[in-house]
């Protein structure tokens, strides 16, 4: 078993979403003891957003791929083939400016590459048989009956953003993640620590050891 793992903050050891993948990955080594697990920063390392140098190599054939169109191709390449060899994807979504983190964006756009992510012809999805466990983290409350409530745009677009890929995320979310640290929001913690501890148990039970399934 191989899992991949993905983290997209740029917050550091203060992001929650980071805390929540690393929970996850422990859960899953334990579940999986001679597993391998395969890791990206796109917080730390992010990847090049398609231009106009190189970003059209989706959409010319490959001996016409100029320099910069054939680094671009083979990048989402290596990217494809990560995500290929991966039994299950963990994939770290925090919430920036209600959106996904334009890092996310640009992984998601260097995976939908005809051929290698779908089927050209029948537009079949190359990717969707695999667990793809998305863990989305949010500083505000943004659920049923808040002010904001449908004002968080990231995980209504991941799953149409890999669509043509045949994943399908699976989210576990937790909510009013800055009510600690935000003196505003202090009457708020006890609901942030009910959603963090909501989202805390729902990942301890995606992969449980062995033993535990006895």
């Amino acid at each position: 078993m191989h899992l991949l793992h993905i983290d997209s903050s740029i917050r550091g050891d203060w992001s929650v979403s980071r805390k929540l993948t690393a929970r996850a990955v422990a859960n899953w080594r334990a579940a999986h003891p001679d597993g391998t697990v395969a890791y990206r920063d796109l917080g730390r390392d992010p990847l090049p957003h398609l231009d106009a140098d190189g970003g059209l190599a989706r959409m010319t054939p490959p001996e016409q791929h100029s320099p910069a169109q054939r680094e671009s191709w083979e990048l989402s390449e290596r990217l494809v083939d990560e995500v290929k060899q991966a039994d299950v994807v963990l994939l770290g979504l925090p919430l920036y400016n209600f959106g996904a983190p334009s890092s996310v964006k640009s992984w998601v756009d260097h995976l939908i590459v005809p051929g290698l992510a779908y089927d050209p012809t029948t537009q079949q999805g190359l990717l969707g048989d695999r667990e793809f466990v998305v863990l989305a983290t949010r500083g505000g409350g943004y659920g049923e009956g808040t002010p904001r409530n449908g004002w968080d745009h990231a995980e209504p677009w991941l799953p149409h953003g890999l669509s043509m890929t045949g994943m399908q995320p699976r989210f576990i979310s937790a909510e009013l993640t800055l009510a600690p640290s935000v003196p505003a929001m202090a009457e708020l913690i006890p609901l942030h620590e009910a959603s963090l501890a909501a989202a805390e148990k729902e990942i301890d039970n995606l992969w449980l050891p062995a033993s535990a399934q006895r």
